[in-house]
């Protein structure tokens, strides 16, 4: 499965100098924020996939303008392919009337509310935010300082891969890091810009084997009425 990541800005690379070929073969596409909505409403048009995304802490215009025909995964475990996505957008709570901001005890009641969504998937594959986790890939200052509770996540799940944005290139004066390795396991991806993501079969269960009950049973019938139908 590819993965066309993108974050916090608009490459003219795919909007002002799109050539289909350089998304030929992209199954998902998925935003990690602060991006423009006519940006994500395009390249859902014109690569006819699935797009998903999460708020940064920039993307106040989405209450005006959410991007059209895209699929808001904040605070869920949504399944694409069998592949478990848990999204969880927003920045450091540095304003007191921020939009899309959260000190660590507010991000961590968000994280407490999926909680449901990921039990009853036995866990996730692919966390999608908007920050950083604290220590990887984030910065000193408050505003893009990262989540402690996102790395507890990690430490607690295992998923396979973590999609970010929010940390910029150009504020790393030398040292951007597109990839990190967590301790868990996890593969951190910081998707500013525009990357790909190339999640292979045995990274992520097949349908209807995570290991819950309930949720394999719901999803082996779903696979089986698409293929009969």
């Amino acid at each position: 499965m590819r993965i066309l990541a993108i974050a916090d800005e608009e490459s003219r690379a795919l909007w002002d100098f799109y050539r289909p070929e350089l998304l030929e073969g992209v199954d998902l596409i998925i935003s990690c924020g602060d991006l423009k909505a006519d940006y994500l409403e395009f390249l859902v048009t014109m690569t006819n996939c699935p797009l998903l995304y999460v708020r940064g802490n920039h993307d106040g215009q989405y209450e005006v303008h959410p991007p059209e025909g895209c699929i808001c995964i904040e605070e869920k475990v949504y399944d694409f392919r069998g592949l478990r996505i848990l999204g969880l957008g927003g920045s450091q709570r540095y304003r007191p009337d921020g939009r899309d901001m959260y000190t660590e005890k507010e991000m961590r009641r968000r994280i407490r509310k999926t909680t449901p969504d990921i039990l009853i998937r036995n866990g996730f594959d692919l966390l999608v935010t908007h920050a950083p986790a604290a220590g990887y890939g984030d910065l000193d200052d408050l505003p893009h300082r990262g989540f402690s509770c996102f790395g507890e996540l990690l430490d607690r799940y295992h998923p396979r891969y973590m999609l970010h944005g929010h940390v910029h290139k150009n504020y790393t004066s030398g040292s951007f890091s597109r990839r990190i390795r967590h301790p868990s396991g996890t593969e951190i991806v910081n998707a500013c810009g525009y990357c790909f993501l190339d999640v292979l079969p045995g990274e992520y269960p097949e349908i209807g084997k995570t290991g819950s009950f309930l949720y394999d049973l719901v999803m082996s019938a779903r696979q089986g009425k698409k293929n009969s139908g």
